[in-house]
């Protein structure tokens, strides 16, 4: 992580733009599928986007079901970490376990051995 304190309305607005434009919605489609009317869904979202209005936990969870992504992957505190709780996210909740599996047993590798393993995997994805 980096040095700069990250900021939670920070945090929230990058991962839901993000989310919003992987799906192809605007601001008004995203509160619409919260629940909201399309004057207010279209407001609020922006405020979201803009930092000006905090969202609770509860929205977090609206907004991410709309959105179709995991909540967790608007509270990500950078990029990898959002890519890789989406990966995992579309994928059943036993292949979940057997993956954060996989990568706690990675991660206990010494950092040459996990290195290798992880360059051979990502060479057999771009073959």
């Amino acid at each position: 992580m980096s040095s700069a304190p990250l900021l939670p309305r920070s945090v929230v607005a990058a991962r839901l733009r993000q989310a919003r434009e992987l799906r192809g919605l605007s601001q008004r489609e995203t509160g619409v599928r919260m629940g909201l009317d399309k004057d207010t869904g279209s407001a609020r979202i922006s405020r979201y986007e803009s930092e000006s209005m905090a969202i609770s936990l509860e929205s977090i969870f609206v907004l991410a079901q709309a959105l179709d992504v995991p909540p967790a992957y608007l509270l990500a505190s950078n990029a990898a970490m959002a890519d890789a709780i989406l990966a995992l996210g579309t994928e059943s909740e036993v292949q979940q376990v057997k993956l954060a599996q996989a990568l706690g047993a990675l991660t206990d590798l010494p950092p040459q051995q996990r290195q290798a393993l992880v360059d051979r995997l990502l060479s057999k994805n771009s073959d």
